[in-house]
């Protein structure tokens, strides 16, 4: 008689479940052997819980589907916690099951006794407790289906002994997967913002990761208000390509053109963003906001007109309604802010006569024009992410993903080892810091045991180099970020991993393309500026201040070296030039 693992092996490959990520302990024995003996699903084993918990998402970001991650008890589920926490905030379907200590001994402070289904709560759609083999398969089918319908993770704690337990014959039900709709507000609701809509002069769209698959549309109304359209960070890869109306980022990492094409309106329709920085926001502009969650509504700014809808079918619900008086004044003044901007960005990432050190812009640069046309591109949180935001190039038929809601570091590594293991032809690129990949080094074996070719280039700056930005704009002198000068090279290298470390701009682009066309794993040691500055697209008194009072501290501590090398590195020396 099949075990309680083995049906819930069976029911995850009936709803195209491959692979579960984890690492092996006790109280996942049942979990494991039900695994191995399948033939369906593979094992795939990580360096730490925290990877496959990341890996899980990687993989689901990409594919869409369901994946699957799994932690022993106590504190191998509890490792699990920062990845799951990236997983729902991206709004990816993930599984995680938490093994459990013996259902006996709950509440009697057994060894390693934790209490899974609260510590998930906040990182979860759903968590429950399995209690007895009768929950089992139906909580498993439940945990699964509001996974993929909500987004999010749902987490599901069983006692070690009960996956070894008998399962009793189950009806089969409908494999678990998404389960396609359509998704609108009603035309009251729709001729509400459409007179917003029309009555505005000036428009702009903001649109975020919402906007996925309704390109056509976000163009098609673009066209129809002579909108330009600013992109939050995680709508980059769907908003960015084949898009005249396109005047970039906004935000921190933004530019100067997607902050003055919000400031400058009079009408804002944001479609499918969680933007979150209130800041940004027109002070005076109508909001129209669409929506697939309601809860979202009016969460970052007040809205004059919420819509509740799939972004395809509420714009073509809403397009008969629009009318096509407006202006292209606004628009055009946008994309002339945009194209400034874009002139004065591509100059910071150049090679500089080959000086050093090396351009972080440059490297980023690079990266863009030298990865395959439809590689999957990862940055880590921290100034990789700044310069991915910039500089890498969207076509359509790349993707780009990362910790962009959670902002945790250590995510690019592990995030590319679920991607390459769901798509093992497909070029996957991690953006890494030297502070991230230091985070979950051990995942480079995770990526030689597997075989995985992930290609890893390195921001190596010696220091946690977001970190000590965000001290500068606050007046702050530098302190507890300095990093060890590290080979990370030589280190990939002892491991059986292609490792080439770059410390000349001239020599940036051939260790690139002998890492992207090497087969197998390898990693480009690039040996970058501590000193850049990433600039906001506006600048507040505060952080004036800031850069000034880190300035006089940094010279009233005799590290007045600093301001030498900030300015040397940075684009104001070339004025000097």
């Amino acid at each position: 008689m099949p075990t309680i693992a083995d049906r819930i092996v069976e029911i995850m490959h009936e709803s195209g479940v491959t692979r579960v990520y984890g690492l092996a302990g006790d109280s996942l024995n049942g979990l494991t052997d039900a695994i191995r003996r399948s033939g369906n699903l593979s094992w795939r084993s990580v360096a730490h819980e925290e990877a496959a918990a990341f890996a899980a998402a990687g993989e689901a970001a990409v594919t869409g589907e369901l994946a699957v991650c799994a932690g022993s008890c106590g504190p191998g589920n509890l490792h699990l916690i920062n990845g799951l926490f990236d997983a729902n905030r991206s709004r990816v379907p993930v599984l995680a099951i938490a093994a459990q200590i013996p259902a006996a001994e709950i509440g009697s402070n057994y060894f390693q006794e934790t209490h899974p289904q609260e510590l998930f709560r906040e990182c979860s759609v759903y968590t429950e407790l399995v209690s007895t083999v009768d929950q089992l398969p139906r909580l498993l089918e439940i945990a699964m289906r509001t996974a993929v319908e909500r987004k999010g993770v749902a987490v599901l704690a069983i006692p070690g002994e009960i996956f070894l337990r008998n399962s009793p014959e189950r009806r089969r039900s409908t494999p678990v997967r998404a389960v396609p709709r359509i998704t609108r507000p009603t035309d009251h609701e729709l001729r509400a913002a459409a007179d917003v809509l029309n009555a505005a002069r000036k428009i702009t769209i903001l649109a975020g990761a919402g906007v996925q698959g309704a390109h056509p549309e976000l163009l098609a109304i673009a066209k129809r208000l002579q909108a330009p359209i600013v992109h939050a960070l995680r709508g980059k890869e769907f908003i960015e390509y084949d898009n005249p109306y396109d005047v970039g980022m906004t935000g921190l990492l933004g530019f100067s053109s997607g902050y003055k094409a919000m400031e400058n309106c009079d009408a804002l329709l944001m479609l499918g963003t969680d933007f979150p920085y209130q800041q940004f926001f027109p002070p005076k502009a109508k909001i129209v906001q669409v929506d697939i969650r309601g809860e979202q509504l009016g969460r970052r700014t007040p809205i004059d007109v919420g819509l509740v809808g799939n972004i395809r079918d509420t714009v073509d619900g809403l397009l008969p309604m629009l009318t096509d008086s407006h202006g292209s004044r606004h628009l055009n003044s946008s994309l002339a802010d945009y194209a400034k901007a874009r002139r004065e960005l591509d100059a910071l990432a150049d090679n500089d006569r080959n000086r050093t050190p090396i351009h972080p812009q440059y490297v980023a640069r690079l990266v863009s024009e030298l990865a395959a046309h439809d590689a999957v591109l990862i940055p880590d949180v921290g100034s990789p992410v700044v310069w991915a935001s910039r500089y890498l190039r969207m076509n359509g038929s790349r993707r780009l993903i990362g910790s962009f809601a959670h902002g945790t570091m250590a995510a690019a590594v592990p995030l590319a080892i679920g991607v390459q293991s769901a798509f093992p032809r497909r070029q996957v690129v991690a953006l890494a810091g030297d502070g991230g990949l230091a985070m979950l080094l051990g995942e480079l074996l995770t990526i030689r045991r597997h075989r995985l070719p992930v290609k890893i280039v390195l921001f190596n700056n010696s220091s946690l180099n977001f970190v000590e930005l965000e001290m500068k704009a606050a007046g702050l002198v530098n302190f507890a970020t300095e990093l060890d000068d590290t080979d990370f090279a030589a280190l990939a290298t002892s491991l059986g991993i292609h490792g080439q470390r770059v410390e000349q701009p001239d020599d940036v682009a051939d260790a690139l393309r002998d890492a992207f066309t090497h087969d197998g794993p390898a990693l480009v040691d690039v040996v970058t500026a501590r000193q850049e500055i990433s600039v906001p697209p506006a600048i507040t008194a505060a952080q004036v201040k800031g850069f000034t009072l880190y300035a006089l501290r940094t010279i009233m501590s005799g590290r007045g070296d600093e301001l030498v090398d900030l300015a040397d590195t940075n684009v104001f020396r070339r004025l000097f030039d």
